[in-house]
């Protein structure tokens, strides 16, 4: 009889589960396999709550909902549940084939923090718990080593199957792998399109990356062969579109949006970064407008997709980018902040275009 009651339990418990939505997927959790473990011992009842990615903004209201439903048929039951993540696509690449979501960082225009966001985005990701990768594709220009303050680093080689392979070098959490980690920082390179496009290749063939979550990819300003040939070697989960306010910046996004959505490239667009959206002297809140107001929020209005985030221009954030100290690990609460809920909107687009 005990044994029919549980089981009763048991039932009644997922049923009442299966009214409880995902709020990006509107699907029930019980349909998406998103509830596992589910156990009862006297009056306490236990499961795990398996998210889309561990970068999920929702996950609290998950849970409220979840305790909410089981109260309304077993009100007396005390609910416990933990949470776990199992990041999803359905994007498979046979270059890549244990990199799970593929995020470009991109631009039209030149200076607006591009590479800044990248390596925020994967630093934020990366303490929400996700594995993850980043790659300088900036193959003229690349900024990754002094950003992440590996001026000096060389990557290690490892033979794996009669290939000479890199690995990629750990620092802050993350895998990163940059042409300025091969080359002497004031070597200029003078190459032509097509071997720049074999060089970024190397970046991504040659390269032992193991089980990523997301592999973060800033590219170059502009529209050129690096987009085009990042586009024709991989399934790209989306991309993230950086500008400033300026309308000049606004422009060249704009153009930027408009490569991805041809249909030979064909790469979603996931939002839009409203980078130095304003100046913010320390100590104060007060906020100053230098280069335009809401310009971002405006683009992405336009493109009729996200704004994932305004980005504040700090006084400290510049040095302690030009220290190899970016801001996610700086001293700095609100831009911490910023760049932790930009990973999450980021993450929550990636899981939505990729299910």
């Amino acid at each position: 009889m005990a044994n029919k009651t549980l089981f009763m339990m048991h039932a009644q418990i997922l049923q009442a589960l299966s009214t409880v939505q995902e709020p990006d997927l509107h699907q029930d959790l019980v349909t998406l396999k998103m509830i596992e473990n589910l156990e009862i011992e006297g009056t306490n009842v236990s499961f795990t709550l398996v998210l889309t990615t561990p970068a999920c903004p929702l996950k609290d209201k998950m849970i409220a909902d979840c305790k909410q439903a089981i109260a309304e048929v077993y009100p007396d039951l005390k609910v416990d549940i933990t949470t776990t993540a199992r990041v999803f696509s359905n994007l498979k690449n046979e270059l890549l084939p244990a990199v799970k979501n593929i995020i470009l960082v991109a631009s039209g225009k030149g200076g607006v923090g591009k590479s800044t966001i990248a390596v925020n985005l994967a630093l934020a990701l990366a303490q929400l718990g996700a594995s993850v990768g980043l790659i300088d594709a900036d193959i003229y220009g690349p900024s990754l080593p002094t950003m992440l303050g590996l001026k000096t680093a060389r990557p290690k080689m490892h033979t794996e199957n009669d290939k000479n392979m890199m690995l990629p070098i750990e620092q802050y959490g993350i895998k990163a792998i940059s042409i300025g980690f091969l080359i002497d920082e004031n070597q200029p390179l003078v190459w032509r399109g097509p071997m720049a496009s074999s060089a970024l290749r190397q970046l991504l063939t040659d390269v032992i990356w193991g089980e990523l979550d997301y592999l973060v990819i800033d590219t170059p300003p502009g529209t050129g062969d690096i987009h085009l040939s990042l586009a024709s070697m991989l399934k790209i989960s989306g991309a993230v579109l950086v500008t400033t306010p300026q309308q000049v910046a606004i422009a060249d996004t704009r153009k930027g949006a408009a490569m991805f959505n041809m249909s030979q490239i064909n790469i979603p667009i996931l939002g839009v970064v409203e980078n130095m959206a304003y100046f913010m002297p320390e100590n104060t809140e007060k906020k100053y407008y230098i280069f335009g107001k809401n310009g971002g929020e405006a683009l992405a209005a336009e493109l009729a997709v996200p704004l994932l985030a305004q980005i504040p221009l700090t006084e400290t954030q510049t040095t302690q980018a030009d220290q190899g100290t970016p801001a996610m690990l700086g001293n700095d609460p609100s831009l911490v902040r910023a760049f932790t809920a930009m990973a999450q909107a980021v993450a929550q687009q990636v899981a939505l275009k990729t299910r």
